[in-house]
């Protein structure tokens, strides 16, 4: 009995989205972005940074530390609506020579900074425990080719 109540909640639980389903709700400004295998690793290094608590998540707060000038990788959903609400963090990375990239799914952004609540935008800030995985991330995600 106990076993069978337990078994329930996941089968009621929303269903996952494979890497290509999720690539048909993007949003038409999700340039660059990131492959299958860096948003992965991406997802990765956002789990090591969230148990050191290293990352900024949230347009309110990615927005104020980028304008006090705190380095990092900015990861933004590229399934977010309406567009208007984070439009302008691309330019603010840019400006100020910031690596960023858009991964598919905003629920699987949030579920990998350890949150139950989906987010939009993180900034992935850099720290010695997970350098390694933060250094790869980051050499992939400048060689990607900026928009116009």
């Amino acid at each position: 009995m106990a076993r069978e109540k337990q078994e329930e909640p996941a089968a009621e639980a929303a269903p996952e989205f494979s890497y290509r389903e999720q690539l048909e709700h993007l949003n038409p400004i999700a340039q660059p972005l990131a492959s299958r295998k860096l948003t992965r690793k991406l997802y990765k290094c956002i789990r090591k940074a969230a148990k050191h608590k290293q990352i900024r998540r949230g347009v309110k707060e990615v927005q104020k530390f980028i304008n006090k000038g705190e380095k990092g990788i900015t990861v933004l959903a590229g399934d977010t609506l309406p567009i208007d609400v984070y439009c302008h963090i691309p330019i603010m990375c840019e400006d100020r020579n910031l690596p960023y990239a858009y991964v598919p799914s905003k629920s699987d952004l949030g579920a990998a900074a350890g949150s139950k609540r989906p987010t939009c935008v993180i900034l992935l800030k850099p720290h010695e425990e997970y350098q390694e995985a933060y250094d790869e991330c980051l050499g992939e995600v400048e060689s990607l080719p900026l928009p116009l």
